[in-house]
């Protein structure tokens, strides 16, 4: 994309719009948030470069979560969605051949996690984790299962709305991005701690993804559209790339 190279003023970071790392209702936020101010230094090679995720390894069914893990070609367990969208740049291009990755609860809400011990049973048809590359118009789409929401120990009866983990890798492993996806409609959102953290409502909607009937398929899967749009060239070295990534 050297041809549409955005040779403007680098756009500083909107620090007001990011979740506040100390917030005493998010209990695990007090220990770890940083308590000097960030320090910024430069990259070198190793972190911009290398290592490579190798795109030949991605697989026909890697984007279907419900198959991807079945031992015996039985599907997932659950409400069968389609999440898709665009990775784009805050400009409205495509960020195209990008790796993106996703992780998940199952349809009862827990993970397969060795330290995951919530009551709702695992799926042994379902894995919870996903990856893709994003074609030439930055679109991506994962067919899998609508996560169901879980308890954390936080406060006395905290849940966890449904959301899905998100990763935006770069041309290499040391530039990613990672966010979360929340449903429309979901009343946990208002009362979850962590996404309290982002305190503007216009920011935190952003994280939540529509209801998509227009790619939704009868009978068969809802839709849900989610656009990843990058801020940009200055939040990190994954938007920092002259060519336009």
């Amino acid at each position: 994309m050297t041809d549409t190279t955005d040779l403007g003023p680098l756009i500083p970071r909107q620090r007001q719009i990011h979740p506040v790392p100390y917030d005493p209702d998010y209990k695990t936020s007090v220990p770890r948030s940083p308590k000097w101010p960030l320090l910024s230094m430069e990259s070198t090679p190793s972190e911009e470069t290398g290592p490579r995720f190798g795109h030949s390894l991605i697989g026909p069914l890697d984007n279907n979560l419900i198959l991807n893990f079945s031992k015996d070609g039985s599907p997932a367990i659950g409400e069968r969605i389609l999440m898709h969208g665009r990775v784009l740049d805050e400009n409205a291009r495509p960020v195209p051949h990008t790796l993106v990755e996703i992780w998940q609860a199952n349809a009862g809400g827990r993970y397969r996690h060795v330290k995951d011990n919530y009551l709702a049973p695992l799926d042994p048809n379902f894995g919870g984790c996903g990856r893709t590359l994003t074609d030439a118009d930055g679109y991506y789409q994962f067919l899998t299962i609508r996560p169901g929401a879980y308890p954390w120990p936080n406060r006395a009866n905290d849940w966890r709305p449904m959301h899905i983990h998100i990763s935006v890798f770069g041309y290499s492993f040391g530039q990613r991005l990672i966010t979360q996806m929340y449903f429309e409609g979901d009343p946990l959102i208002n009362r979850c701690p962590i996404a309290a953290t982002i305190k503007d409502r216009g920011q935190l909607d952003r994280l939540v993804a529509p209801l998509d009937m227009s790619r939704s398929r009868p009978l068969d899967y809802l839709a849900y559209k989610f656009d990843i749009v990058l801020r940009g060239r200055r939040q990190t070295m994954f938007e920092n790339k002259l060519e336009g990534m």
